[in-house]
């Protein structure tokens, strides 16, 4: 009897306290409702029993689409290179890019995850992840850490280093609604899916049918080579959508180096800039007017260069409004 009266005065207290309005706390499975999920990165299948609750991402691009989703207070800690700074002070989530803690690091590396304390990684390959910097998701799985690779940056391969497996915009929404599963905000995810493809079928709209298509190259850095993107990079869909010809859209990869013959043999009407330091647009632009092998190429004559930061050319949640600008442009020079 005593036991069976301790139990009923438990009973009693806890339907007192309910009924003052108090809350209790569900259990720990209940906690976790919906998991585990699984979904598919890069080929291979993850399973998470909970929402990540410690995240260490890499990348301007990365941090936005976590911000978009509403992670900020997710996120342990972030790694950017100081050359991304120009995307934190355009960013429509500069608040969350200033609230969130950046870690005093150019590099990802394991130490810096492991300090952290986190639970999972965001990540990319050559966007932070690199068997040269001792931080790959295999790495991460060793220690116990799970891990999830940026789309636009999954090998293909097609060579050793070559990257890219789907159209970078499907690969956006693709990633967005992984990212939704895992941490548990799928409404969130849809809503923005739904809204980056509306967005995207307006300025295909806007594009005249009658107007040509120009030709544009996009230029990210090097003087002995140029440092461009392929048709699996965010870029080709940029310019695209926009009703651009992507003059390196045949090479089956992102992010990869050309000659320079290449591009003078493409002969593009437009030069689309990655805008981030160093060096500056600026100087970019100068050093493409000045090199003597371009001196002819239709953009360089006629001065037709176009800077966007590059958390629009990277998949991200600014693609959609990176299309508008484009096209804008490309509608105003074609009718000039």
């Amino acid at each position: 009897m005593p036991r069976r009266r301790s139990l009923l005065t438990a009973l009693a207290a806890l339907l007192l306290v309910t009924g003052c309005g108090a809350q209790v706390r569900p259990e720990t499975t209940s906690a976790a409702a919906g998991y585990p999920v699984t979904v598919k990165n890069c080929g291979q299948d993850l399973t998470f029993t909970k929402a990540p609750g410690k995240v260490v991402a890499y990348d301007s691009g990365i941090l936005e689409m976590l911000f978009a989703l509403g992670l900020r207070d997710r996120i342990a800690g972030y790694v950017m290179p100081h050359g991304q700074n120009k995307d934190i002070e355009g960013s429509p989530w500069r608040a969350d890019f200033e609230r969130a803690h950046r870690l005093g690091v150019d590099t990802i590396s394991k130490e810096v995850v492991l300090q952290a304390g986190a639970d999972f990684v965001y990540a990319g390959w050559n966007y932070g992840f690199g068997e040269n910097t001792g931080l790959t998701p295999q790495h991460l799985a060793e220690l116990g850490i799970p891990s999830y690779v940026l789309s636009e940056s999954c090998r293909n391969g097609l060579t050793d280093r070559s990257r890219g497996t789907m159209p970078a915009l499907e690969a956006l929404y693709t990633d967005l609604r992984n990212l939704g599963r895992i941490f548990g905000v799928s409404a969130r995810a849809e809503q923005l899916i739904a809204e980056y493809q509306a967005a995207v079928r307006d300025v295909e709209a806007s594009v005249p049918k009658d107007r040509p298509r120009p030709k544009v190259f996009l230029y990210d850095s090097g003087t002995d080579k140029p440092f461009t993107a392929g048709r699996f990079a965010a870029s080709h869909e940029v310019i695209t959508r926009a009703g651009g010809d992507d003059v390196m859209g045949d090479l089956q990869d992102s992010w990869t180096t050309v000659t320079w013959e290449a591009v003078v043999k493409a002969a593009p009407d437009v030069i689309v800039i990655n805008d981030y330091d160093p060096p500056t647009a600026a100087q970019k632009q100068s050093f493409l007017e000045s090199y003597p092998p371009l001196a002819q190429v239709p953009a360089i004559k006629n001065k037709r260069f176009l800077a966007l930061p590059y958390a629009a050319l990277v998949e991200g949640p600014r693609n959609p409004a990176a299309i508008r600008t484009v096209a804008d442009y490309l509608n105003r020079t074609s009718a000039g």
